[in-house]
């Protein structure tokens, strides 16, 4: 099997990151501090590559098989897909042949064709007779239009050239040019401008041939472009993500219909369409429940706006997704904390949360007794009739 690394929560949605050839799982570092705050990412080794045994696998099919089996070593069914360059193109293929098990792709300089095939034949022979050093001056002026780096260079050194060579006829033998029209997941396409290797006229056809795709072009960008420009190729991925989630049509019309009742002059109309894709608003449904934000989106207006945007990006953007506690233990603490201060009204919609990240009701009773010690008798005393009357409105049952 692959290499592999994972990070993030556990109950993340899974997203795999794929690495460009000669590189390892190191390449996605620059991002990993922000995908692994909401995602259980999952970075894989291509063959002879990083940590990765070299195995057989002449085509980027082959590849796409070896990834769905990292995939089911954690169990992982749907999962978002991001890849650079070879990367990119097992994604596509992912899409194209096994549909229903990829929800999102991004294709950083990556192509549907990665130029005259022979000329991967012809570097596969010259690694398979002399190694990998011959590739390292023209590497480093195709990854990089900054700095060269220097990690990443000395992954490409560490390469087996036996499977590095067979990645090359991999890409020689890789057209789908012919059946981008058959990817149907929303994709990312991201070119860097300065790249030599896949220069953006291969991201524009990949854009152009996929149906739901987006296209962000990058200044200053070689083929390593979330290296070269890391901060915009993390932005371009944290939305694409995050539109993934967005409410569906029939969702979106009702909420602002809702909306439009109380607000007509139409101020909420904006207001919806810009909220759902802030960082964070996923992780509030999953833990409040899409019911109870579709009503706190439906009642925003131009004053509560803005506090509604805080509250979505930084107490369940920042704070809920980061990875140094799980929900259950996040659930924890915010019980206590609202006991302390009292404050019954969240208490009541916390209590919901808690049960929806696997608390049970005597779990519950357990942090409001332990409150009771350490807030305060009475407080404790407000919290459990509090907590008794959520549990018998879901029929939970005695707390």
């Amino acid at each position: 099997m692959l290499h592999y690394r994972l990070d993030g929560p556990e109950q993340g949605q899974p997203l795999i990151l794929g690495p460009s050839l000669g590189t390892s799982t190191r390449l996605w570092e620059p991002q990993l501090p922000f995908l692994a705050r909401t995602f259980r990412v999952i970075r894989f080794d291509l063959p002879g590559h990083g940590d990765s045994e070299p195995l057989p696998a002449s085509t980027v099919e082959d590849l796409a098989e070896l990834v769905l089996e990292v995939a089911a070593a954690e169990g992982v069914d749907g999962f978002h897909y991001a890849g650079v360059s070879i990367g990119g193109a097992i994604g596509a293929t992912l899409a194209l042949r096994h549909p229903t098990r990829v929800r999102s792709l991004a294709m950083i300089c990556s192509s549907a064709r990665f130029g005259d095939p022979d000329s991967w034949r012809e570097r596969a022979e010259l690694v398979r007779a002399e190694g990998i050093a011959p590739l390292r001056k023209a590497t480093a002026q195709r990854w990089f239009a900054g700095p060269p780096d220097q990690a990443l260079l000395d992954d490409l050194a560490a390469t087996d050239p036996a499977a590095y060579a067979a990645c090359c006829d991999a890409l020689a033998a890789y057209d789908l040019r012919g059946e981008l029209a058959g990817i149907t997941v929303p994709a990312l396409i991201v070119a860097g401008r300065a790249d030599p290797a896949t220069p953006p006229p291969h991201a524009r056809e990949l854009a152009d041939g996929i149906q739901d795709a987006t296209l962000v072009e990058i200044p200053g960008a070689a083929h390593l472009a979330n290296v070269d420009q890391p901060d915009r190729v993390t932005q371009a991925l944290l939305t694409h993500l995050a539109n993934v989630d967005q409410p569906d049509g029939v969702t979106q019309a009702l909420l602002t219909h809702l909306a439009n009742v109380d607000q007509p002059d139409g101020v909420t109309q904006a207001l919806l369409t810009d909220l759902p894709a802030v960082p964070g608003m996923r992780v509030r449904r999953e833990v409040l429940g899409d019911a109870h934000v579709d009503r706190a989106v439906a009642r925003t207006t131009a004053f509560t706006r803005d506090f509604q945007d805080l509250i979505t990006r930084y107490a369940w953007g920042e704070i809920w997704t980061r990875p140094g506690l799980d929900r259950r233990t996040r659930s924890c603490v915010t019980l206590t904390a609202l006991v302390a201060h009292g404050h019954l009204d969240e208490l009541a919609m916390h209590v919901r949360a808690a049960l929806r990240n696997g608390l049970t009701p005597d779990e519950i009773g357990e942090v409001l007794l332990q409150s009771a010690i350490y807030c305060g008798v009475p407080a404790a005393n407000a919290a459990f009739a509090v907590a008794q009357r959520v549990m018998t409105e879901i029929g939970e049952g005695e707390a």
